[in-house]
């Protein structure tokens, strides 16, 4: 199985592989002596897209030169170019589509050359379907929810997803307690639109009420949250409190905002003003001790200007977000956006991008140094892949994969959590020791 993209197409992944295992399929990592490879594709943007097309091109090789018999390709890239990749990509078996990924273990054995996409995808996974956690076996992500109903003009998802479909509370809860059982220490909400979980349930459910019975599970110590759309709506007094006050909720939002100005944010179709914006920042700031806060930003959509851009820049100097993402726009087939005028050119997307990641890098280090010294409790996940002479681990405000690490240079882990105090930092990781007190 290779599973490219984000996690919640992992969680798709490790679905497959549940469901392969259990019908008595053996799993190997090494593509080379593979039988059957299967490639989970990402087609959210044309950088995933053109990953996708390469990774199978390469994999191919493995039927020609290999053991592999049959090639099937999984996800958001059959979803989205359906029959036109039965002729442009003959080396492919099999291809299924987001909402047809849980029969693998039915369609694997299909003979003639197929294409299964289920339009719009309805799937949603629960407790009891099969999963084969891939992530180190102290994390683990959990999907509460599939699909998204905004209508952001730049995004492909709500086509390659469906509509908002939040699972049921009772099955999201089952399943954090079973993950608990099988010894996993952090627990990662993830949804297309975390902030929206509930809505199309009805009956008072919510994120809020999901996180407030999600608490009492025993033996997780971190859940953490993220994609939380900035809805100010959404973010009432209720959610904002549970996660201040519970513990074991970190204190890290990942609120992906795109842009502050208001003609971009008016373009992008994200229904929610920069003022909003900056009032809901500083109210989670102001409300929520420790925050760390996470985001996600676009340069160079279309009709984006200098000012529109300085404006941009101005604005994270002044909020000084403590992690940030950004994305370069690239125009997808099939959204409002591709069809605006104005398109910016790509070197000076470029130069925006650089810019602003030349920014971000300055703050996260002063953010950084500012942690030397201070006691920090860390969940140690082993060894740095460089040598075993030193341990690393994340802090709470450090999400897997996205953010940095630690580095432990001094002492013993003796359980997953330690104390860990702060003696160096970089831009992106910090370095300590372990700390008695």
């Amino acid at each position: 199985m290779i599973s490219l993209g984000c996690p919640k197409n992992l969680v798709d992944s490790e679905v497959m592989l549940g469901l392969l295992s259990r019908s008595h399929y053996r799993i190997t990592p090494d593509e080379t002596q593979a039988e059957v490879i299967i490639v989970n594709t990402c087609s959210f943007i044309r950088e995933a897209t053109e990953e996708a097309i390469d990774t199978i091109l390469r994999v191919s090789q493995c039927k020609r030169n290999g053991l592999c018999r049959r090639l099937i390709v999984c996800g958001c890239l059959p979803q989205r170019y359906g029959p036109q990749l039965l002729e442009e990509l003959p080396e492919v078996d099999l291809f299924i589509g987001t909402g047809q990924f849980h029969l693998i273990d039915a369609l694997i054995e299909s003979a003639p050359r197929k294409l299964y996409v289920d339009n719009p995808p309805s799937f949603l996974y629960d407790h009891r379907t099969p999963r084969l956690i891939s992530t180190p076996n102290h994390t683990a992500y959990v999907k509460i929810a599939e699909g998204c109903s905004r209508a952001c003009s730049f995004c492909t998802v709500p086509k390659l997803r469906g509509r908002y479909r939040s699972r049921d509370p009772a099955s999201v809860i089952q399943e954090v307690a079973q993950l608990a059982r099988a010894g996993i220490k952090e627990v990662v909400l993830i949804s297309q639109d975390t902030t929206s979980y509930g809505r199309d349930l009805g009956k008072g459910i919510s994120l809020e009420t999901l996180l407030r019975d999600m608490v009492k599970t025993e033996d997780i110590e971190w859940i953490r949250l993220l994609y939380l759309y900035p809805d100010p709506k959404q973010f009432t007094d209720g959610l904002i409190e549970v996660i201040a006050r519970e513990e074991k909720i970190c204190k890290y939002i990942d609120l992906p905002i795109q842009h502050i100005n208001d003609g971009i944010l008016k373009a992008m179709k994200r229904g929610v003003t920069g003022s909003q914006l900056r009032q809901l920042i500083n109210t989670l700031r102001r409300r929520i001790p420790g925050l760390t806060l996470r985001t996600s930003l676009i340069v160079g959509f279309p009709g984006e200007t200098e000012a529109h851009f300085r404006h941009l820049v101005k604005f994270i100097e002044e909020v000084q977000f403590d992690r940030m993402g950004v994305f370069r726009y690239s125009p997808e087939e099939g959204t409002p956006a591709a069809w605006f005028g104005n398109h910016v050119p790509e070197e000076v997307k470029e130069a925006r991008y650089r810019k602003i990641m030349e920014l971000q890098a300055n703050i996260s280090l002063g953010k950084n140094l500012g942690l030397i010294g201070t006691i920090q409790r860390v969940l140690v996940e082993g060894y740095c892949a460089e040598t075993r002479y030193l341990l690393r681990g994340r802090m709470a405000s450090q999400a897997p994969d996205i953010d940095g690490e630690v580095y432990i240079t001094r002492g013993t882990a003796s359980s997953r959590m330690v104390n860990l105090r702060v003696t160096h930092a970089s831009e992106y990781d910090v370095i300590g020791e372990v700390s008695s007190s």
